[in-house]
Formats: C-alpha cells, sequence, structure tokens
C-alpha cells in the first residue's frame, strides 16, 4: 500500500510508550502524516499535554481507560476497544497502529501494527525469577490472542521479540526497530562529579536498589530522578519525577548514567544520557547489550560488589570515563527518530491496500 496518510495510534501514559510516541509522530510529521492519538492509562500530565499541543500533525483523544497490564482492567479494557473502534470510524485511517496487544483482535478495517514494549510475562521471569501467577492467565491469553490478530508485531529490540515469541509463541510477521529519540533534546554539558540514574522505585526492573545499597561508599553523589524516593542517605539524593526539559539538564552535567537493570526491553532513558554523553553503566541482559556492547560497562543484576567496583573505576579513572562517554554518545548517534521513522513507512506500506493481511483468531 502507499504511505498513509492518517494513522490511529494508542499510547498509555504511564511510561516511556507516551515518548515514543511523541517522537514516531514528530518524525511522521515530515512525511505529511496525520495521527490520531489516543492516550490511556491516567489524564495527560501538564508536560504531556504541552508535547501533544506543539505537533501540529497530532489529533489528541484522550481517556483514562485501565490498561491490560493494570489490576483487574478487562471491563475498561472492553469499553476502550469499542471507544477505539468509534474513533476508526470517525477518523478513518489508513492503519492502525497499536502501543498494547489486547486491542488488535478488534474487528478493524485498517491493518494493524503491534508494537511490543514490553509484557508482563516477561517482566516476571526476568524481576521475579520465577512464571506469572495464576492471576495474569486471562492477560497472557488475551495478549497471545492480540498478537496473533495483529498484520506485523514490532519490537524495539531482538531480546524483546524473543520474549515474546517464548511467552506467546511463534509471531506470524514480525520485525525488529529500535526505538529514536531527538538529539536535540539532549546535548552535553559542562560535566561534573555525579551519577545519575532515573526509574520509579516501585519498578523493580530497573533495580535502582542496587544503586541505594553502595551509595555510602562511593566518591561521587548518586542523583536519582522517579516517583517513590525517601532517602536520609546523604550520599543519594532524590529528585522526584522530572520533567524532559529538567531531566536533560541533569544528563547534560551528569559524568555517570548508572541502570543496573534486571528487565528493559528497550531503555529509553539509556539513550537519553548516551546522547548527553554519559558514561554507562548498565545491567548485563541482553537487550542492553544488544545496543550498547562496546561502549558501556555492563554488570549481572545481583552483583552489587562490581558494580561498586565499575563505579570507583569511572571516577577514578578520567580518560577512561572520557572514553566511555564519547563511545556511547558516539552510538548514540545511530538512534535517530528520522531512521526510525523511515523503518516504520517500510513496513505499513508492505501492507496490500485496504485490507487486513491476518485474520483475528
Amino acid at each position: 500500500m502507499p504511505a498513509p496518510r492518517t494513522i490511529l495510534m494508542t499510547a498509555d501514559t504511564v511510561g516511556g510508550v507516551f515518548t515514543y510516541s511523541i517522537e514516531l509522530a514528530r518524525a511522521l510529521a515530515e512525511r505529511n502524516i496525520r495521527v490520531c492519538l489516543a492516550t490511556m492509562g491516567r489524564p495527560l500530565s501538564y508536560a504531556q499535554a504541552r508535547a501533544v499541543r506543539e505537533l501540529d500533525n497530532v489529533w489528541l483523544c484522550e481517556s483514562a481507560f485501565r490498561l491490560e497490564w493494570m489490576d483487574d482492567p478487562w471491563e475498561d479494557v472492553h469499553a476502550a476497544g469499542e471507544w477505539l473502534l468509534d474513533l476508526e470510524a470517525r477518523y478513518a485511517p489508513d492503519l492502525v497502529h497499536l502501543n498494547g496487544y489486547c486491542h488488535a483482535s478488534l474487528p478493524w478495517r485498517a491493518p494493524v501494527v503491534v508494537a511490543g514494549h514490553s509484557c508482563v510475562l516477561s517482566w516476571w521471569w526476568a524481576v521475579k525469577g520465577a512464571s506469572a501467577p495464576a492471576a495474569w492467565r486471562r492477560y497472557e491469553r488475551e495478549v497471545r490472542r492480540g498478537l496473533r490478530s495483529a498484520d506485523l508485531v514490532v519490537a524495539p529490540s531482538a531480546a524483546m521479540l524473543a520474549q515474546l515469541e517464548r511467552w506467546y509463541g511463534p509471531l506470524p510477521r514480525s520485525l525488529v526497530i529500535p526505538n529514536g529519540r531527538d538529539p536535540r533534546r539532549f546535548a552535553p554539558g559542562d560535566k561534573r562529579r555525579v551519577i545519575f540514574t532515573a526509574g520509579r522505585l516501585w519498578d523493580e526492573a530497573k533495580n535502582v536498589q542496587a544503586l541505594q545499597s553502595i551509595a555510602p561508599r562511593l566518591a561521587w553523589p548518586v542523583y536519582v530522578a522517579g516517583e517513590g524516593y525517601r532517602s536520609s542517605e546523604p550520599n543519594l539524593q532524590p529528585l522526584g519525577p522530572l520533567p524532559e526539559r529538567d531531566l536533560a539538564q541533569w544528563l547534560a552535567i551528569a559524568s555517570i548514567y548508572a541502570l543496573p537493570a534486571r528487565y528493559e526491553p528497550f531503555g529509553l532513558t539509556v539513550l537519553e544520557a548516551a546522547m548527553s554523553a554519559c558514561a554507562l553503566v548498565l545491567g548485563d541482559i541482553p537487550s542492553l547489550r544488544e545496543n550498547w556492547d562496546g561502549c558501556a560497562a555492563f554488570v549481572a543484576p545481583d552483583d552489587a560488589a562490581t558494580l561498586e567496583k565499575e563505579l570507583s573505576f569511572l571516577i577514578e579513572d578520567e580518560p577512561h570515563r572520557r572514553r566511555m562517554q564519547q563511545a556511547a554518545f558516539k552510538r548514540s548517534l545511530l538512534f535517530a527518530p528520522r531512521r526510525m521513522a523511515n523503518a516504520y513507512l517500510a513496513a505499513y506500506e508492505s501492507f496490500e491496500q485496504g485490507r487486513r493481511l491476518v485474520c483475528a483468531s
């Protein structure tokens, strides 16, 4: 099919999917493609609403329906499905781009792309070391049905795509398209003796607790951006949730970005840190190796002693730290939004005009 003129795209407002959606919509504007952005999860924050207003090619359709990975969401998931079908009837998009799974099995008229950013089953295994409890069986069934109904499944890393196939079975059509970030929004600054990290305290996947445990023994202070932190430790400074502009300012001055993650399907904050020329110390997991091997230090998530050793080495050895900063910055230039958008457009154009390629099962 020719390049779509209008896309119906879903986005949850709780995590990095919203940032990804805005970046993709902004890059698609260069091709005169309009995006009907249907948001769910919770009302947009002031910063999120402002990001949408900056884009002339986006129609915002806002809701607060609970998401499929939340507790007991199914009544809201059903209502959201009816709402989304009404949006398709109203805006007549050439293509539907879902940043979730369950709604792919709806009776859409247009071809459907599902972008798989994460999932509960792979999160549970990586973080808890066990299969998800029986309470998630319906989630598993609905996600599997959605994946098998999609015309195309896209993941931001080969590691995430492998996890989807591991937990939900073979995917008829799939593709890896790395996420992108606008380098004009993140840039190196005057580096200071600061270690920085970002992540929600309640999300064990980020494993920020490992940094918290070693912070008293580090020569530099650790600053933490994210929800839920309280600390009386003088070497660990909680900053709370930061808007993008403030986050960019902190990354600009931070010499080291540490994220000993247990689970990270792509890692937008890692990319932002690399664009800011931070030296990277990351959890040794397949997705982060995939993107940053050769320009980051990797540490097993449970190995606090090695985490402390790697951070201390970067603190003490300035020439090595500068080499790692430059290596991360150079690698970050590969993840441009235009490159991401071009890959998605090539995928969109592979569909036949006006009909679904895979029937819902």
